[in-house]
């Protein structure tokens, strides 16, 4: 891969010119920088006079020149090699990350998709690429949602997490793959970020086309206990108030079950409505075969009491 990744991990990005100057430089000493004691290199070498070795310099300065220019023409990534040689390898690796699930992990050479960013950033292709990358996952992501247009409601719920943490787990790969294109372009450019871009891609495409569909189901679902699990409706909830937070809006009741601080405090006169909450919890619990262990020690009224003061510990740090 090109000497672009420092030894802390920061990138630091040469322009195209510079670039291939260095490697036409490199080229002339067998792949390695060239020693200090030549043209263009930091310092001067020892022990010879200014006056002897200036002839010779600009003499291999001129050599250097027309290689330089040369080997920056050979270089050059035309738009139909782009097209028929290196976005097709990154098209494959962000077709697998968008599709591939955790039991079927397939690796993909992190190095080469590295290197073709970075070579295509280099050669002033950013802007297709990031065209072409937008593209590719909206296609994917409306193909997503006709998918879930088609499940049945029985599914739908389970079908809409599958999609939506599956997305997210692809994020953590493919933004980091096109790192030199975010901070070379987007940022710089466009004054945006990729990710945020990305994510907007599946709010628009996908979350915001199902939420009527889907508030419903949830709010079903959490009427009637264990109809899904309980850390299924809370990756929906937390991902809806991610990707929107005005959402809340939508079910606030259920929405506070899962996210901190989202009703205003109880009042006290609401905390026996809450504890008739709890106790008709506690039964549907009883109805769906958990046991509620020995009550026989416990005094008339206790478990009321309890409740209520469960209530009032937990409005008390801003909790339902």
């Amino acid at each position: 891969m090109d000497d672009v990744m420092e030894e802390d991990g920061s990138f630091d990005m040469m322009d195209d010119h510079n670039h291939n100057n260095w490697e036409a430089k490199a080229d002339a000493y067998g792949g390695q920088a060239p020693p200090p004691g030549e043209p263009n290199a930091v310092g001067r070498s020892s022990g010879v006079p200014e006056s002897e070795s200036s002839g010779a310099s600009a003499g291999r300065a001129a050599l250097n020149i027309n290689s330089s220019a040369s080997k920056f023409l050979m270089n050059v990534i035309s738009r139909e090699e782009y097209q028929s040689t290196y976005w097709p390898k990154l098209e494959s690796a962000i077709e697998q990350l968008l599709t591939q699930s955790p039991k079927d992990y397939i690796p993909i050479s992190y190095e080469q998709i590295y290197s073709c960013v970075y070579k295509c950033v280099c050669q002033q292709h950013s802007e297709q690429m990031y065209t072409d990358l937008i593209g590719k996952i909206t296609r994917h992501l409306q193909h997503v949602s006709e998918e879930l247009k088609s499940s049945p409601p029985e599914h739908y719920i389970e079908k809409f997490n599958t999609a939506l943490t599956q997305y997210m787990g692809a994020l953590q790969s493919i933004v980091p793959l096109f790192i030199y294109m975010n901070k070379f372009y987007i940022e710089t450019k466009l004054n945006r970020d990729l990710r945020e871009d990305l994510v907007k891609l599946f709010t628009d495409c996908v979350a915001e086309k199902h939420v009527c569909t889907l508030m419903p189901l949830l709010l079903q679902a959490h009427s009637t206990p264990f109809q899904i699990t309980p850390s299924t409706m809370a990756s929906i909830i937390k991902g809806l108030y991610a990707l929107r937070p005005d959402w809340v809006q939508l079910a606030p009741a259920l929405f506070s079950n899962f996210i901190p601080n989202i009703l205003p405090p109880a009042m006290e006169s609401q905390l026996c409505e809450y504890a008739a909450q709890d106790q008709k919890f506690q039964r549907d619990l009883v109805q769906n075969g958990f046991s509620r262990g020995d009550q026989s020690r416990k005094r008339a009224g206790e478990e009321l009491t309890y409740s209520g003061a469960s209530l009032s510990s937990a409005t008390s740090r801003g909790y339902r």
